[in-house]
């Protein structure tokens, strides 16, 4: 079972419960939200998707309405196994 390391004060709204719950399946160590910036274009909800591979797993972009906040996941887990994943969390929490 994983963790998610809590360091900022500001997250994207709903973003630290699906990180939970993905740090609680088997496989997927330590998640840690990091930067948050403005983005152009707007996103409906919150969407999570997996960017770039990182030594020890993968970077993820979280969207929700102008802003965007990277998601740093570590894990053994395929970039397609971890967008399935995110995909369902996501979908189970609208």
């Amino acid at each position: 079972m994983g963790r998610v390391v809590v360091t900022h004060s500001t997250y994207l709204e709903g973003l630290i419960p699906l990180l939970q719950q993905l740090a609680a399946q088997p496989g997927v160590g330590t998640v840690t939200p990091a930067v948050i910036s403005r983005v152009r274009g707007r996103a409906a909800g919150l969407r999570l998707r997996v960017s770039t591979p990182i030594t020890g797993g993968h970077k993820l972009v979280a969207r929700r309405g102008g802003s965007a906040q990277e998601v740093f996941v570590i894990t053994a887990w395929s970039r397609e196994q971890l967008q399935r994943e995110l995909d369902r969390l996501v979908a189970s929490a609208r």
